[in-house]
């Protein structure tokens, strides 16, 4: 799993015409670099796709962790209402906007938890307010007070004033992986440049289809 901050791929793309591009990869990893320097906030924001039992797509944005060849990774709580819909129906959709440069990029797939040492180990990462947060939550369920959620950030706190916050059972993290991934990048009177990679399966060859705007 690549850090979001820090990313490497072994075949990156040449070509300055991002259409001529044989595999999405390296190719969103080069507009993410450009994205981390040009977005003031957040480059790594995406929009989360997902259905409820009625099949009402519902959007939330979250923050990609991290990715690579397997997919991409957020983290959350597994009892929230992302997670739950995740568990009742395993697939998603992602968009990432990056007005700066006037491009996105849209993903959809399949999901899968991560495995709790991927878990564990992001979780160790964050800062301890924002570990304590995450025990102090319970992510989804109505809220009484703003009150009430800062007595429960404090008893949490009380808790775990030395030491290590260990990680919540109830929070983890998902992979999308990709079957689909479309590029999309702005051009003047609305005659865009836009290419879709296609693949049945995790591991199979990608095929590229140039789209009309």
């Amino acid at each position: 799993m690549t850090d979001t901050t820090s990313m490497k791929h072994q075949t990156p793309l040449t070509s300055g015409d991002f259409t001529a591009a044989d595999e999405p990869f390296a190719l969103f990893e080069a507009w993410l670099n450009e994205a981390i320097k040009s977005e003031p906030n957040d480059p790594n924001a995406m929009a989360l796709a997902t259905v409820d039992p009625d099949g009402l797509p519902d959007v939330r944005m979250v923050l990609m962790k991290g990715f690579d060849t397997e997919g991409f990774v957020f983290y959350s709580h597994i009892a929230s209402q992302k997670g739950r819909e995740l568990a009742a129906n395993p697939k998603a959709a992602l968009l990432f906007h990056w007005k700066s440069l006037r491009r996105q990029v849209r993903i959809r797939g399949n999901v899968t938890p991560v495995t709790d040492a991927e878990a564990d180990a992001y979780f160790a990462t964050r800062p301890k307010q924002a570990q304590i947060g995450a025990w102090a939550s319970k992510q989804s369920q109505e809220l009484e007070s703003r009150f009430a959620f800062e007595q429960a950030i404090a008893k949490v706190a009380a808790k775990h004033v030395i030491g290590e916050v260990p990680r919540p059972p109830g929070w983890s993290g998902w992979r999308i992986t990709p079957t689909r991934i479309e590029f999309w990048h702005d051009r003047p009177f609305r005659l865009h440049d836009r290419i879709e990679f296609r693949r049945d399966a995790a591991g199979q060859k990608w095929s590229k289809t140039r789209m009309y705007p």
